[in-house]
């Protein structure tokens, strides 16, 4: 597979048995000593972390072919019962919901599901959640003062934002969104809004464009995922810092909380280590490495597990109320970009 994610490191990644060969460690079964492939949709910061900590901790190497998470979901549609994949690991839910409806996905153990609320697992129980993130809108604060800031993500598309704005509509994080705006509000309003972003907009290959454009002045506002500026600003430093956050309120589609999940192939050839990846991205050990490390900066979804202390706490956030179901497959969001010229 092509790597097709920008800044990623080398897309196969593999991690050689040392488990077996340190001092008084008990001899791996067939199944333990097998090398489970992980497509990945994740960040690679994040993969690396907690691959290289479950083969430490169990002795399973792990490896990664990555890539854009809309990407390598078509790719297991079209492998198949083929498919080389043990696990997939994406950021946003419906790619999931996309295999889940095609019946590409086993069963995730119970105990792995009761561990994560069961709003941000899959309805069917063949994938599990294991972190969220919000998104939210970023601005530069030179230039544009909180009572100019929309109440709504849907005025965004009005004349008062013209050329204002920064968007990534060919990132694979934007189609939620538009999925979430299309449930909500219906698809003609959708369209209506892209309409109106197309006109509107500068358009970025993806968020850390978007991020980098509004810190720097380049545009007044961008719409991204919040942890694009909580890595932005570890990268540079709080005071060298030109832009805020701001959360959408009320409930506003704007603010929308995606869930990033992980699942088993049904055609797994190592489902039972798979499954234990699975039960180890949900542990409270893998959870608390992502929350107080500064890589990551997304929400854990296991509860007791605090989130970073540079992110607006969890609790607090004030999301729509939409569903893993009624988010959907992501399968109009194409196209009502295409229709309105964004892609």
């Amino acid at each position: 597979m092509q790597d097709l994610r920008r800044g990623r490191l080398p897309a196969v990644v593999s991690l050689a048995i040392l488990a077996a060969l340190a001092g008084g460690a008990a001899p791996l079964r067939a199944e333990d000593a097998a090398t489970l492939t992980l497509y990945s949709g994740q960040h690679e910061q994040s993969v690396n972390l907690l691959t290289a900590d479950f083969q430490k901790r169990t002795g399973i190497a792990v490896k990664v072919k990555a890539g854009e998470g809309p990407e390598i979901a078509n790719q297991i549609a079209e492998e198949g019962a083929s498919s080389p994949a043990d696990v997939y690991f994406t950021e946003n839910s419906p790619e999931l919901q996309l295999l889940s409806e095609k019946g590409l996905l086993a069963p995730v153990e119970a105990k792995t599901l009761a561990e994560i609320p069961s709003q941000y697992n899959s309805p069917k129980g063949d994938w599990v959640g294991v972190l969220a993130r919000e998104n939210v809108l970023a601005y530069d604060t030179a230039t544009v003062r909180p009572g100019q800031l929309p109440k709504s993500i849907m005025d965004l598309a009005g004349p008062a934002y013209k050329g204002k704005i920064g968007i990534a509509p060919s990132d694979g994080d934007f189609l939620p969104l538009v999925s979430a705006v299309a449930a909500l509000k219906g698809k003609p309003a959708a369209l209506a809004w892209l309409k109106g972003l197309a006109q509107n907009a500068q358009t970025f290959d993806d968020d850390e464009g978007v991020v980098a454009a509004v810190d720097r002045g380049g545009v007044a506002m961008g719409i991204i995922n919040n942890y694009y500026w909580a890595r932005l600003q570890e990268e540079v430093g709080r005071s060298k810092m030109h832009s805020a956050l701001y959360h959408f309120p009320g409930g506003d589609v704007g603010a929308v909380v995606n869930v990033s999940g992980a699942a088993v192939l049904k055609s797994s050839a190592h489902g039972e280590a798979a499954q234990k990846f699975l039960a180890y991205l949900v542990s409270e050990p893998a959870q608390t490495l992502l929350a107080q490390g500064n890589v990551n900066f997304e929400y854990p979804l296991r509860p007791g597990v605090a989130a970073n202390p540079v992110l607006k706490p969890f609790g607090e956030l004030k999301p729509p109320q939409i569903s893993i179901s009624t988010l959907g497959d992501d399968s109009g969001a194409a196209d009502l970009l295409r229709e309105a010229g964004l892609l």
